[in-house]
């Protein structure tokens, strides 16, 4: 891959991966929840959602995608529907009260847990599908072979986006320190429950 293309490609991806999304406001409340150690799983879930959603694409689904707009809305009504449950659920405080006294603010959440949540808020957004399709393969060379190719931008993608998450998972760690007073812990909830909501309805403009 020419060099130029790849940096071209790295600093594209590492502005895109830094707004705010979903996901990353996922890992910055479950750095809130459960501590920055303990979100590394739901780190894990999101990064491993997106490194599949780009493989796939890859490999012509968003084509299949654009084709069907069937399947498209069943992933779309999907994503909908669980961003929606996590912005009630934060909405009314659905989590164990933190302990910012300790160390770790654990709460009774498995780490098989919080990586699940972190790979279904990734996988259920179709658009990170149709992005990729349009997107990757203005960075091939057609004429050079294919496959080491994507692998380099998809790498390079899940690098920009592991950093990006340890940025929020930092800083949401730092946020827990701020959140012991009830009321608010209150406002913080109803925001991030707000913002998931929101999140939700916007996602039901999504067209292929």
């Amino acid at each position: 891959m020419n060099l130029h293309t790849w940096w071209i490609f790295a600093i594209t991806v590492f502005v895109l991966c830094g707004t705010p999304g979903p996901n990353m406001l996922h890992v910055m409340t479950r750095s809130v929840r459960v501590g920055f150690r303990r979100s590394v799983a739901a780190m894990a879930g999101c990064l491993s959602a997106l490194v599949l959603a780009l493989a796939i694409s890859a490999a012509g689904l968003g084509a299949v995608l654009k084709a069907s707009p069937m399947v498209f809305d069943v992933l779309r009504y999907a994503g909908v529907a669980y961003l929606v449950y996590l912005g009630i659920k934060a909405w009314r405080g659905g989590d164990a009260p933190l302990d910012v006294g300790s160390p770790e603010a654990v709460a009774p959440a498995r780490r098989r847990i919080l990586f699940r949540d972190g790979f279904i808020i990734g996988i259920s957004n179709p658009k990170l599908l149709l992005f990729a399709s349009a997107f990757l393969p203005q960075f091939v060379d057609l004429t050079q072979p294919q496959l080491p190719q994507f692998v380099i931008l998809v790498g390079t993608f899940a690098v920009m986006e592991m950093f990006w998450y340890a940025v929020y998972a930092a800083g949401g760690r730092g946020l827990a320190s701020h959140l012991a007073r009830p009321g608010l812990r209150k406002v913080f909830d109803r925001v991030v429950g707000t913002i998931f909501i929101g999140f939700g309805l916007a996602l039901l403009r999504a067209r292929p």
